[in-house]
């Protein structure tokens, strides 16, 4: 009876070892609305196909709520706008930029109402514009006030999140607002572009969003971490090879509106406002100062 006892929890303690040594690992990863290859990746769940870990998705509505949630443990992996990263480095956050996931260009611009009376930039003083704190549009709205010879004391720039600018807009609350897709598209149709982050980049100003990771849980999961950019880099080039004959049929299109809800017709003209540096360009001095990181090195 003994022996058997012994057995018996031999057994029990064996299994508990081979059930831990095959655990599914987990990981956190943030994601925002914007179009981009990046969310056919969320749709089909290639990440977990790849990795065999489990992912679980959060959805953010800003780089800035995205940066709180690195800092509190809460997000392992998270895209993000340049401005918000950069500010979360500068708080101390332990983050690493691993991938562009795109150059903003002209995804971002600041759009006026048609029936605002603004139609040149000093007509801005005393409207109301509706623009993220934190972000690349808050950014580049400063910015672009700063080019303008305005001041933000002369114009009221108003924090708000995507979804509230687009209430705001239909109410007639604000004048116009620094945003992105799929805000932007809707906004366009009763609205006009003053000026886009395109040509704000071109005076010396460049914004992008970026790919994240938390720097102790890189570290810890190099192979993962390879294998996530090789997804982001396969999705850009097949983004790229295609952008001719893009539209609504695509795959990558399809699960573009399903993510970010952004209707499917539209996909492909948001789309083409971003720039999708590829491999070669990520690693020149252009986007990662002449260093490549470890884990692009596994994947070349």
């Amino acid at each position: 009876m003994k022996q058997y006892k012994t057995t018996k929890i031999i057994t029990a303690v064996a299994a508990m070892l081979l059930a831990s040594s095959v655990a599914t690992k987990e990981v956190t990863i943030g994601y925002m609305g914007m179009s981009n290859p990046w969310k056919h990746a969320i749709s089909e769940k290639l990440i977990e196909k790849e990795t065999g870990y489990e992912v679980k998705w959060r959805r953010f509505d800003s780089g800035a709520k995205v940066m709180t949630a690195l800092a509190s443990g809460s997000v392992d992996i998270a895209s993000a706008g340049s401005s918000p990263i950069a500010a979360g480095v500068s708080r101390g956050v332990e983050i690493e930029l691993v991938w562009i996931l795109e150059n903003i260009a002209n995804a971002e611009a600041l759009v006026v109402h048609d029936d605002s009376g603004i139609i040149a930039p000093s007509d801005l003083k005393g409207k109301r514009i509706g623009v993220p704190f934190v972000s690349t549009t808050h950014f580049h709205a400063l910015f672009a006030l700063e080019q303008f010879g305005l001041s933000d004391k002369e114009v009221k720039l108003i924090n708000m999140q995507p979804n509230a600018i687009s209430g705001a807009w239909q109410r007639g609350d604000i004048d116009g607002a620094f945003i992105w897709d799929p805000v932007l598209g809707r906004i366009k149709q009763d609205g006009h572009v003053l000026i886009t982050s395109k040509t704000l980049s071109s005076w010396g100003k460049p914004t992008f969003d970026g790919l994240v990771v938390e720097k102790s849980f890189g570290k810890e999961n190099p192979e993962f971490m390879a294998k996530v950019i090789k997804i982001a880099a396969d999705l850009d080039a097949e983004y790229r090879d295609n952008k001719e004959s893009f539209d609504e049929t695509h795959p990558i299109a399809k699960s573009i509106s399903k993510i970010s809800g952004s209707e499917l017709s539209t996909v492909a003209a948001a789309l083409a406002l971003y720039e999708f540096p590829d491999f070669s360009s990520q690693l020149s001095c252009v986007w990662a100062q002449c260093g490549l990181r470890r884990w692009r090195r596994q994947i070349t």
